[in-house]
């Protein structure tokens, strides 16, 4: 395992073990949210490090799902991971309609599209300088 995996996982275990904690890496939020989503079988998961392009956020996590009531099902879980962290959105927008739900959590922004609606905006075309952090899916 490399240095940087083994860091990120240690952040996450301490975490996990202490449920007290309210804060969370910007990247390791990111990467526990990927994994709640797919986790509800989230498709064409892509993780952005936009820390050094923008001051919007450090990280968007984008995917879709393959039908309104996914979007809804990925959103849900997504912020339940997070709350276990102690994390909470600062607001979520969207999921009256769930073509696309934004999950704003600060640092971290989640958007969820419907496969339609996220082929229409390409929003990652948008950040094609954006470095795509790789990362293992949990085996559960």
């Amino acid at each position: 395992m490399n240095p940087e995996k083994l860091a990120l996982n240690s952040a996450i275990i301490f975490t996990k073990l202490e449920r007290s904690i309210t804060h969370i890496e910007s990247k390791a939020k990111a990467i526990e949210a990927a994994q709640a989503a797919l986790d509800k079988k989230a498709k064409d998961m892509v993780v952005l490090e936009l820390k050094d392009l923008t001051i919007i956020a450090d990280y968007f996590v984008v995917c879709s799902g393959e039908s309104t009531t996914q979007v809804k099902a990925i959103v849900e879980n997504v912020e339940k991971k997070l709350r276990e962290y102690g994390q909470k959105p600062m607001g979520i927008e969207g999921l009256n309609t769930a073509r696309w739900v934004l999950m704003d959590y600060g640092d971290v922004i989640v958007h969820v599209f419907e496969e339609e609606t996220r082929a229409y905006y390409e929003l990652e075309k948008f950040w094609l300088d954006a470095p795509r952090i790789p990362f293992e899916k949990e085996v559960n």
